[in-house]
């Protein structure tokens, strides 16, 4: 079992390196029967989720023996499900919650509000569209078009993840339209338009699907150092815990 808990992003535990090196060992273990991915997460950066996904692949290759089953808890979608659709099978409860096939990016404008408290706004750049991203300058109906074009090609990106991963199991005809809107169902919902195998736990999964009864975890979990310092907030002992990391574990992606 590898877990994955939260946003997966690069400075959050939930991040690519991290669930990447729990995968490689889980895999690389002889005993090992079968993978589980147990997914509880929002989502997040789609770069973080397309590593692991594409992790998860080229594992499944090298290991053809070994199965990959997602398990989504409380929560899988997003950047959670695109992690999941690498499985060969997924799995959730009936009520949890899964989907959110869609990107999104926002911000706030605070132009006519600067402008009411009298602050005037300088900002220099080399590049015609440099600060086309700054909330504190009048957004150009250009520069709009263009960012909604990349939210565009990522969601297709988002959207050819789910059909290569699912394939024929993805419900066809009026269900579908709505199936890559961002919308989001809970597992009964999920199971019927295809997103999902089947409704269980992680142990179901162990016990009736792999028929194996011991879940060994493989999840990389911070040192104690890590915790303590964590918990205080002090800088110089994160600086520690960092150095023993990057002097102690292989995070790097291969």
């Amino acid at each position: 079992m590898v877990t994955v808990n939260g946003i997966i992003t690069a400075d959050q535990d939930a991040n690519a390196n991290v669930i990447a090196t729990g995968l490689r060992a889980a895999f690389a273990n002889e005993f090992s029967r079968a993978v589980m991915l147990v997914i509880n997460s929002p989502g997040g950066s789609p770069v973080q989720a397309g590593y692991v996904y594409d992790e998860i692949k080229r594992l499944r290759v090298l290991y053809p023996d070994k199965k990959v089953y997602a398990v989504i808890a409380e929560l899988g979608a997003s950047g959670g499900y695109y992690i999941a659709a690498a499985a060969d099978q997924i799995y959730a409860d009936k009520a949890s919650l899964v989907g959110s096939i869609g990107v999104t990016a926002s911000s706030f404008g605070f132009v006519e509000l600067m402008d009411k408290i009298g602050i005037e706004r300088r900002h220099f750049t080399s590049g015609e569209h440099k600060a086309f991203l700054d909330p504190f300058s009048p957004s150009k109906e250009k520069e709009r078009k263009f960012w909604q074009e990349v939210l565009d090609v990522t969601h297709q990106q988002f959207i050819k993840v789910v059909r290569e991963g699912r394939g024929e199991r993805i419900a066809k005809g009026e269900s579908s339209s709505e199936l890559y809107s961002g919308l989001i169902w809970n597992g009964e919902q999920a199971l019927q338009l295809g997103l999902i195998d089947g409704l269980g736990s992680p142990g179901f999964v162990a016990r009736e699907i792999v028929k194996a009864e011991n879940i060994i975890d493989y999840s990389v979990k911070p040192s104690a150092i890590e915790v303590l310092t964590n918990k205080l907030g002090l800088s110089i002992g994160a600086g520690i815990a960092n150095q023993l990391k990057t002097e102690n574990s292989d995070f790097q992606l291969r």
